[in-house]
């Protein structure tokens, strides 16, 4: 069975979730400034749901997914959530994230982004990395500039979220344009 990884960087711990983590990871995705950016977390967040989600992980990663929890590594202490879905056959994959609400603004979410794409490109092999996010919730469109990713477009009215057609802007970074430095 394939393992999660480790990734440590100057402020963070990328790593397995744990089950202790399920009520941190109620109390931040279940904040509605957090759910109101991300397409599949429901509000209000119910009971059992966390628990179940971290226990599904291992399957996941034997079918290309890696969930991993952002860590304060001074206390271990959960802040948010980072991931890639891995498409094999294309050697690409989807960047997904969040981070709790007090924990915004803190550059934690840029430096768990870059640890994250460095590992994808230089331990999965891949050849491009993309993202979505809302148009409306513009500091995820600055974490992926960060990351050196192009803005290839918006998908007008692509994903509905609590009844309502949201617009969706697509970023990627191809491996030739990675730096490793970012």
């Amino acid at each position: 069975m394939t393992k999660l990884p480790k990734i440590e960087t100057e402020r963070l711990i990328l790593r397995a979730f744990a089950m202790d983590d399920a009520p941190d990871v109620q109390r931040f995705a279940g904040d509605w400034n957090v759910a109101n950016n991300l397409r599949t977390i429901s509000y209000p967040y119910p009971d059992g749901l966390a628990e179940e989600w971290i226990g599904s992980h291992e399957d996941k990663m034997e079918h290309g997914e890696i969930h991993l929890a952002i860590a304060l590594r001074d206390n271990d202490s959960l802040i948010g959530s980072i991931g890639l879905i891995i498409n094999r056959d294309d050697e690409n994959a989807e960047l997904g994230f969040w981070i709790g609400k007090p924990h915004w603004g803190k550059g934690y979410c840029t430096e768990a982004a870059q640890a994250l794409t460095r590992y994808g490109f230089d331990e999965k092999g891949l050849n491009r990395i993309h993202a979505f996010h809302m148009t409306r919730n513009p500091a995820s469109g600055k974490v992926l500039t960060k990351l050196g990713m192009t803005f290839e477009g918006c998908l007008r009215k692509c994903i509905k979220k609590w009844d309502v057609f949201e617009d969706v802007d697509v970023y990627s970074i191809l491996r030739d344009e990675y730096s490793g430095s970012n």
